[in-house]
């Protein structure tokens, strides 16, 4: 009954545009482990703000859902938790992809995809999730990506050794991290390889790879490296305000 339920859904979906078609702006996402520096980069483009639409990752929610910190539980009893907390971080993360805003680009601190080939995949693979309650995540985010708009023109994976991600995170001394294991770290590390670079799932846009192992005092030289790519649409519009200056067989094309 289930299964035809969410057929049915998806059928209906697909007899008319997805929620969100229309009116999004060129939207990146900014990858990488725990501690692999995500929130300094999104800082870095603070600079840009008049033009840029910056969303952090919603963990302010998940720390006080209701009163309740659903994401200590889920570090404390994994088996009794993921599966709420997974549900909840769609949820989160699914109004942060329909955010609405005029500037022409937005920049999320992970996405929908990230929670479902990383975190749900790492959460089954080491027995957190049963087989039935993976399914059902399963089939939430193919209904989800039948009906919504999830727009992608960029991700940014700011892939960090395993070990490097450990000692940001001991040092930030974040409570609810404080029970992270290496091991962990290098399990999500494995799933990101595997989605990001060996392309063992879905990549829904072009992937750029950024250092981020830089001390976070110099991780900002690597992040400028990023920034024609980022702003390409901010730069084509200031582009075409300027006047002609010269033929265009002469104008240099650049390369984002």
């Amino acid at each position: 009954m289930r299964r035809l339920i969410c057929r049915f859904i998806s059928r209906m979906a697909s007899n008319r545009p997805k929620y969100c078609s229309e009116g999004q702006p060129f939207t990146v996402f900014i990858e990488g482990n725990i501690g692999s520096g995500k929130t300094t980069f999104l800082n870095h483009f603070q600079k840009y703000q008049d033009s840029v639409c910056l969303l952090t990752e919603p963990v302010e929610q998940w720390r006080n859902c209701g009163g309740i910190n659903l994401l200590d539980l889920m570090y404390k009893e994994p088996y009794r938790w993921a599966m709420p907390f997974q549900t909840y971080v769609t949820i989160t993360m699914l109004n942060m992809h329909v955010h609405p805003t005029e500037k022409s680009v937005k920049l999320m601190e992970r996405s929908m995809y990230s929670a479902r080939y990383c975190f749900v995949e790492n959460m089954t693979r080491s027995g957190m999730l049963h087989p039935g309650m993976y399914n059902i995540l399963q089939e939430w985010y193919s209904s989800i990506e039948s009906m919504v708009n999830i727009q992608a023109d960029l991700i940014v994976y700011l892939r960090t050794d395993p070990e490097v991600a450990y000692e940001r995170v001991k040092a930030r001394a974040r409570s609810e991290e404080s029970c992270v294991p290496l091991e962990y770290l290098r399990e999500i590390h494995n799933r990101y390889e595997d989605w990001l670079i060996h392309g063992l799932h879905h990549r829904p846009a072009p992937v750029l790879v950024l250092d981020g192992n830089l001390d976070l005092n110099l991780i900002g030289t690597e992040y400028v490296r990023s920034e024609s790519s980022i702003l390409k649409p901010i730069l084509i519009e200031n582009t075409n305000r300027q006047p002609i200056l010269a033929s265009p067989s002469k104008q240099t094309k650049e390369n984002f």
